[in-house]
């Protein structure tokens, strides 16, 4: 697939940098991941592993972290760059990166700086992925449900418990656990703590991989910890703190990430479904002149330039500093709505041949775009959210407690 230019609309979101980035995650998707995409597809049992080295080789897992800890110091908006493109290849290549990313941004906020030192030039090597394990069998996203349990141990916790649905489970050399560390009738803003554990830890066992909807090859896979012992000096944040670590990492990272898989398979959505069309013949000319068909096409360019606004607009507020909550959440919520609706409207638009085994591309995209949906809370939780803002009564703005990381913000740079 050819590289393709930024549209003008995303062009004041974007430094000479970014574009630059823009150009090289093209072709890296087309000439890396392209040829991989069927394999992946063939085997929906195996985890892809070899992308996700290809994108450690580029850097590309440590975007948003320090120069000072071997990242490349870009931020939110260049993390869009990468994520979208990618997407719009393999929106489970995308997941594999996005999925670190959450874990990192919780480190690069809640981490002391000794471990930072010791946490962060390994992702930034490439030599270690991470996942964040919040969810569970039983509560799923409900984070006041959580029933994983630390305790205290001499100079270390105890951590038991399962967790369910976690990105990157068998790729990830270490995971950001959120686990009950209070007594039961606590309230969850104060019961809740973070633990990195090492995969390898004695107790922790990542169970087999299992094929899903979609994002065959990315690892989305479930943990059990029997009595794992951690040190203290693996707890990330204040004891009671954990429901702040995820949060604020769901909102300010985790919405982003997804609005940007979305917008990948959005934009894949429309490029295959205009392509078809002009390519079908019909009464003298194609279907794509039809006026009721030109109608859906319509509707559907209106979606993806919404969403792709959306998406860059919200990370290009949390570049620079400002309050941005509502839109980090909004861009995942709409990106994924808007992303499904024009998935819908390309397999009616294909007709009968968008069940033929002749049109994978189209079938994988449909399901790939569902799978957005649940990670950084469903609908309902960002429609509840948004709530909130529109009646004032947000209880925290993360955008505004917590500073925004070094980024690529001004039209001074030039590509590197």
């Amino acid at each position: 697939m050819p590289a393709t230019p930024p549209p003008p609309a995303l062009q004041p979101y974007l430094t000479p940098r970014h574009i630059a980035l823009w150009q090289e995650a093209d072709t890296f998707a087309a000439e890396d991941i392209t040829p991989r995409v069927m394999r992946m597809e063939a085997a929906p049992r195996r985890v892809e592993r070899r992308a996700a080295d290809l994108i450690a080789r580029r850097g590309w897992f440590a975007v948003t972290i320090p120069e000072a800890h071997g990242g490349m110091d870009a931020g939110h908006v260049a993390k869009t760059v990468l994520i979208h493109r990618i997407a719009r290849v393999s929106a489970a290549v995308a997941a594999i990166l996005q999925a670190t990313l959450i874990p990192v941004g919780a480190l690069l906020n809640w981490a002391t700086d000794t471990q930072k030192q010791r946490w962060l030039p390994p992702v930034a090597e490439g030599t270690l992925l991470l996942s964040i394990a919040t969810t569970e069998p039983v509560a799923g996203g409900h984070i006041g449900g959580i029933e994983t349990t630390a305790d205290r141990c001499g100079d270390g916790w105890v951590i038991s418990g399962s967790k369910a649905h976690i990105g990157n489970a068998h790729l990830a050399g270490a995971h950001l656990v959120i686990a009950r560390t209070a007594k039961p009738g606590v309230t969850a803003s104060q019961a809740l703590t973070a633990f990195l554990v090492e995969s390898d830890r004695k107790g922790l066992r990542v169970r087999g991989h299992r094929p899903r909807l979609g994002l065959h090859g990315f690892s989305a896979g479930d943990l059990d910890l029997d009595r794992v012992r951690v040190p203290d000096e693996n707890r990330v944040g204040e004891v009671g703190r954990g429901l702040d670590v995820a949060l604020s990492s769901s909102i300010l990272y985790g919405r982003a990430n997804l609005a940007a898989v979305s917008l990948g398979v959005h934009e894949r959505v429309v490029e295959i479904t205009t392509s078809y069309l002009k390519s079908r013949p019909r009464y003298g000319g194609s279907l794509s002149d039809q006026p009721v068909v030109r109608d859906r096409i319509g509707e559907m360019e209106s979606r993806l330039r919404d969403a792709r606004v959306l998406a860059y607009h919200a990370v290009y507020l949390r570049d620079r500093g400002l309050s941005c909550d509502a839109e980090l959440i909004n861009s995942k919520y709409r990106g994924h709505a808007l992303a499904v609706q024009s998935a819908k409207d390309a397999m009616e638009l294909h007709g009968a041949h968008a069940f033929s085994a002749d049109y994978p591309l189209l079938q994988r995209l449909w399901r790939d775009a569902q799978c957005t949906y649940p990670p950084a809370g469903t609908g309902e939780v960002q429609r509840i959210l948004l709530a909130d803002a529109a009646l004032g009564e947000d209880p925290i703005q993360w955008s505004e407690r917590l500073p925004a990381e070094p980024a690529w913000t001004t039209a001074s740079h030039t590509p590197a």
